[in-house]
């Protein structure tokens, strides 16, 4: 049996992390592309029930997306796609 993999549900566009993201993954011996990976196949992370059916409603419409996860060393780490899909972020909550 294959295993089975999640189509992309958007385009991330241009891919960027804030300084304080890419200290959180490295402390926590992470790499971006694992929270990317969960973010454009809709598994939004620690979020609210009315965050992600807004989600829902912002992927249909074409308005931005956010996640939000924790690292292996308990930080939160949040991922913004901008509405018009030109670019993702990747930033620790305060740096927003």
């Amino acid at each position: 049996m294959q295993p089975t993999t999640k189509q992309p549900l958007f385009d991330l566009g241009q891919l960027v992390a804030t300084p304080g993201a890419l200290t959180a993954l490295e402390k926590a011996g992470q790499n971006a592309m694992e929270f990317l990976s969960r973010h454009v196949t809709g598994d939004w992370g620690d979020i609210p029930e009315e965050d992600r059916m807004e989600n829902q409603h912002n992927l249909e419409h074409g308005f931005r997306l956010l996640s939000s996860y924790r690292t292996n060393a308990d930080q939160v780490v949040w991922v913004i796609t901008e509405a018009n899909r030109s670019h993702t972020t990747l930033l620790l909550p305060d740096e927003y």
